[in-house]
């Protein structure tokens, strides 16, 4: 997709409809249990004027505010280079800080890691709680189908799980419809209900709210639990806004998602109204008779295109976090040659799909479940707000006083959400909180002690301009041989480790000799014209620098293509590569926990080979390992 903000006409269309489906499934799924979880789910209210009235007004301003003003309104500037997501936007608050305030930078970075972590408990709930009570419907058709609920929720997730290894492009082609037909058949069953009792629309006046709040007291405060449910899946404009540019995004919120949720929303209040024993399954209610089962279709279509989006969000998320180096190389398939987003990560999406499964049986309804989401989410959108002052006030430019202002707007929701949320914690709401507990250790564990290995492997070894100008002439014993070899590094000033045990055991060098290093950029993409940076450095010897952004996948034939344009010619198919393999031994050494040492050197054993994450021919490759106290 383009993401550019000329888009118009025809293109514009399409690309909305697109966005329909890949943002919008998740937000726009969320009337199925929103209101019955306000009434007679994880919360219990009788279904008085003042009450429905009450939740109307808090859905509808949450809506606004949360969604219009703050994520279409505000975040959705904040891009980094045309892409966002949690990690786009702590990398865009990183690049103003500067590297001495180590406390700030540091701050930035946890509540980003620990934002990015969230991520991961919100992507195994929202697949289990949308299917789920979409396939609650088929309970309000008839008691027959009660027992078979699960199974059917069972089954359908399975299913879904089992298609990613054939990747998004096929199913993607029908989201948009999906959704825009979706969307189109909520707005009218809500409409026609509002027609019947037009008084349900007084609840857009916000007073109706702070009186609710005014009556219940605690009671209204955690209600709020319930209410947030209406906003989850907000964060995926944020996050998709790289897919389809943020006019695209705005439109499809402003003209189609914004007005078809709140036509459902006050069509389900004045059912709950005209009908008081409906807060069972309002948004069914809304179907006649005969329009059940055929609304209990298309919910479970619509509920695997959130689930879908919410799962393909996961895999984008760990590459980015592989990339960046912020957890351990994972086999990362691409799914299409002509979309480098269409990508299927096999060991995340078998976390999630027991992790899902294992989900339903445990709570094995929409109201257990209902529980446990939210709690992540609120939070990932509390952290979102504090990110975006720093970018505001550090990048943009803004004076104090204005940022603070609008961000105490913004927090004045998040942390009402947030707050509420928490009560949730001893009922389910500790599963999101477990598994981001999870998820940041493993992401900071594997980046301490990237940088402990760094510093024990480059400690002693000889800077590489010094080796080639002043050892390396000396070395009469040493052979030169024909070809020539690469030897993989992460840091091009220092001699390779590898390199030195070559010379040590075997006493050859070939003619040739390039010291690479892959450097993932804190940006999303990287110009062609900017990716290689090649230096000759004497005596044979070339020092070739690769970037690439968050966003993309470093391929070794790519770059020796590009080495070749500049003057540097190596054959992909007879050139060497020498790979360092490092055996991991815990110690008492200040810098690292014990136990953190032994999950870092568990996920280092178990990480992929770099042949097969840097796509490099396996039969050319030479790897020599060598044993790293931490």
């Amino acid at each position: 997709m383009n993401n550019s903000e000329k888009n118009n006409g025809p293109h514009l269309f399409v690309v909305m409809l697109g966005a329909l489906g890949v943002v919008y499934g998740d937000i726009g799924t969320s009337p199925l249990y929103t209101m019955h979880e306000c009434f007679d789910g994880i919360c219990t209210l009788d279904p008085t004027p003042a009450n429905v009235l009450g939740i109307l007004s808090l859905v509808a301003w949450s809506l606004i505010v949360v969604i219009s003003v703050k994520y279409v309104g505000f975040v959705i500037r904040a891009d980094n280079k045309g892409e966002g997501g949690i990690l786009a936007l702590m990398t865009l608050a990183l690049s103003r800080v500067g590297e001495e305030e180590r406390w700030r930078r540091y701050a930035v970075m946890t509540v980003g890691f620990f934002g990015a972590a969230l991520l991961y408990g919100d992507g195994m709930i929202t697949p289990s709680i949308s299917v789920l009570s979409a396939v609650e419907g088929l309970e309000v058709a008839t008691p027959f189908f009660i027992p078979y609920v699960v199974p059917i929720t069972l089954v359908i997730l399975v299913l879904l799980f089992m298609l990613q290894r054939r990747g998004t492009a096929q199913i993607g082609a029908v989201f948009g419809p999906v959704i825009l037909v979706w969307f189109a058949v909520i707005a009218t069953l809500g409409l026609a209900a509002i027609i019947r009792m037009p008084s349900v629309l007084l609840a857009l006046n916000p007073i109706y709210a702070l009186r609710f709040f005014a009556m219940q007291g605690a009671m209204g405060f955690f209600v709020l639990g319930a209410v947030f449910l209406a906003v989850t899946g907000g964060e995926a404009l944020y996050a998709d806004m790289g897919h389809f540019g943020a006019r695209a995004i705005r439109s499809s919120w402003y003209f189609v998602a914004l007005p078809a949720l709140l036509l459902n929303y006050f069509g389900q209040g004045a059912v709950i109204l005209a009908h008081p024993e409906s807060i069972s399954n309002p948004f069914f209610a809304l179907a006649p008779r005969w329009g059940v089962i055929p609304l209990v279709v298309l919910s479970t279509m619509a509920t695997i295109v959130a689930s879908q989006a919410i799962i393909s969000g996961a895999f984008s998320i760990t590459r980015q976090a592989v990339l960046l180096g912020y957890l351990p190389r994972i086999p990362i398939i691409h799914t299409s040659a002509l979309q480098i987003g269409q990508i299927y990560v096999p060991m995340t999406n078998r976390v999630l799909l027991v992790s899902t499964v294992a989900l339903v049986l445990v709570f094995r309804s929409s109201t257990g479940l209902a529980a446990a989401y939210g709690v992540g989410v609120t939070m990932d959108m509390l952290i979102t707000s504090l990110l975006l002052y720093v970018v505001a006030r550090e990048r943009w430019g803004w004076r104090p006083w204005k940022v603070r202002l609008l961000i105490a707007l913004f927090l004045v929701f998040d942390v009402g959400f947030c707050s509420s949320a928490l009560l949730k914690v001893p009922y389910g709401g500790w599963v999101p909180l477990a598994v981001a507990l999870v998820m940041f250790t493993l992401m900071t564990t594997w980046r301490r002690g990237r940088q402990i290995l760094a510093q024990r492997l480059y400690s002693r070894v000889v800077p590489l301009d010094d080796f080639v100008q002043k050892i390396l002439p000396h070395e009469t014993q040493l052979a030169r041989v024909p070809g020539a070899a690469i030897f993989m590094s992460g840091n091009l000033s220092t001699t390779p480790p590898v390199l030195l045990h070559n010379l040590k055991y075997n006493k050859v060098l070939h003619e040739t000799v390039a010291v690479m290093s892959v450097i993932v950029e804190e940006t999303p993409h990287v110009k062609p014209s900017e990716r290689v940076t090649l230096e000759e450095i004497g005596f044979g010897f070339h020092r070739i620098k690769a970037r690439y952004g968050f966003m993309e996948s470093p391929n070794v034939s790519e770059i020796l293509a590009l080495c070749g344009e500049r003057g540097l010619k190596l054959d992909m198919h007879t050139v060497g590569f020498f790979i360092g393999r490092e055996n991991i031994l815990s110690t008492n050494n200040p810098g690292m926990a014990r136990f953190r040492q032994r999950i870092f050197a568990f996920m280092a054993r178990n990480a992929q080979e770099a042949t097969s994450f840097f796509e490099i021919p396996p039969n050319q490759v030479v790897e020599l390992g060598v044993q790293v106290q931490l």
